[in-house]
């Protein structure tokens, strides 16, 4: 998947929003090895700079860690993926939901429109 970046918000921001989607969604999963910083800053056409930024806010979060010898892992703790999962799915939620109150939907609408959906997810 390419690397779309928007240019109203801190790139490095999305960068960790980019890796946080790939690591719950098993794209790199518990305990797998990470490309190196400046391997990931070319595939993303980043500077190498703010690709550590964003690893270094994945660090803090727990999601991957430095081994000295193998370079970064992400995390094998699955109740911590599971639990950004989580969290991911409830921004994207609330997201949608503004998006949909901005277009004049109530509450009994949205679920309507969501239960009489062709196509998409509701056939798979």
């Amino acid at each position: 998947m390419p690397w779309t970046l928007d240019s109203d918000r801190p790139i490095y921001t999305q960068l960790v929003e980019r890796l946080k989607t790939e690591i719950v969604s098993g794209i790199y999963p518990p305990g797998a090895r990470l490309p190196s910083v400046r391997e990931l800053a070319t595939v993303a056409s980043v500077n190498p700079n703010t690709m550590q930024k964003a690893f270094s806010e994945l660090e803090r979060t727990g999601l991957i860690i430095t081994m000295r010898t193998s370079g970064r892992i992400v995390t094998e703790d699955t109740a911590m993926i599971n639990e950004t999962r989580q969290e991911l799915a409830k921004e994207q939620v609330c997201q949608f939901l503004m998006q949909m109150h901005k277009l004049g939907f109530d509450k009994a609408e949205i679920i309507d429109l969501l239960s009489n959906q062709e196509g998409g997810m509701a056939n798979e």
